[in-house]
């Protein structure tokens, strides 16, 4: 069945690329951009592939005028994919930064989400909640700590809400992506060099730069994006499923060893 499916963050990388694989199941997708270059170049390639189901939108979620419209949208499903990383030690990180980390992944997809929540609850709507979490909401690997603890957040906020939110018929899920290369990965990891200071900071840039390509380097650290833009495409419009998507496999099945290996952790 045809939905009509509002993604956050469709202006690039797994947002733009599903919600043009969405829109050719013949879904109605309403995709949106943080700012008008990336609407402008979407809206374009829209009209290229002849896709006049696939709609762009500029939807900045710090913006409340933004906010306001598209809770004027009539959507079946909200899919929360829009996201900010912020790399390097969580014991020097500037605090002003993992409070900006936590506005644009945990704060302000709540705000977005609630409003249409009201409006669905309201109206006895049955609708779909969809939040692009990571396989590092459910590990922490060190200089990631502060981006993966967003995504620790809404691994809770999605688990609360499904409980929640069950008798009204809504239904929500979390989607849990490895190491995919989308260049999201790479380009977090750059971001902790524009304040690490050497003559200021304990963390030294050189070891820093060693850990993180030796992180990104690895042999499952840069999976092919089109598979699990395969399986978004199957797990967002669809009625039934599991709550927590974890993709490729073999990550699932580390996730699982690493939390059964949690309890017998040594200080």
């Amino acid at each position: 069945m045809s939905k009509t499916i509002l993604i956050t963050g469709a202006g690039s990388g797994f947002g733009e690329a599903a919600g043009i694989g969405l829109a050719q199941k013949g879904h109605d997708v309403i995709a949106t951009a943080q700012i008008s270059p990336q609407v402008a170049a979407l809206r374009r390639k829209a009209a290229e592939l002849g896709l006049s189901n696939l709609r762009v939108e500029k939807l900045d979620l710090f913006d409340s005028y933004d906010v306001a419209r598209a809770h004027t949208w009539e959507v079946d499903v909200l899919w929360n994919n829009a996201g900010l990383g912020e790399s390097g030690p969580v014991s020097e990180i500037p605090l002003d930064l993992v409070r900006r980390n936590y506005e644009v992944n945990v704060f302000l997809p709540l705000t977005l989400t609630q409003g249409f929540l009201k409006k669905w609850v309201m109206s006895k709507k049955p609708a779909k909640i969809v939040f692009t979490s990571s396989m590092g909401g459910l590990f922490t690997p060190a200089n990631w700590g502060v981006y993966v603890s967003t995504k620790h957040a809404l691994e809770s906020i999605a688990e609360a809400m499904q409980q929640e939110l069950a008798a009204c018929g809504i239904k929500v899920q979390t989607i849990n992506p490895g190491a995919y290369y989308t260049g999201y990965n790479e380009t977090m990891a750059d971001t902790a060099f524009r304040w690490l200071d050497d003559a200021n900071n304990f963390t030294k840039r050189a070891d820093l730069r060693k850990a993180f390509d030796n992180f990104l380097e690895a042999p499952n650290g840069h999976l092919d994006a089109q598979e699990m833009i395969d399986c978004m495409i199957e797990i967002v419009p669809a009625d039934t499923g599991k709550f927590r998507n974890v993709v490729p496999k073999d990550t699932e099945e580390m996730l699982k060893a690493h939390q059964l290996a949690a309890w017998e952790n040594q200080i």
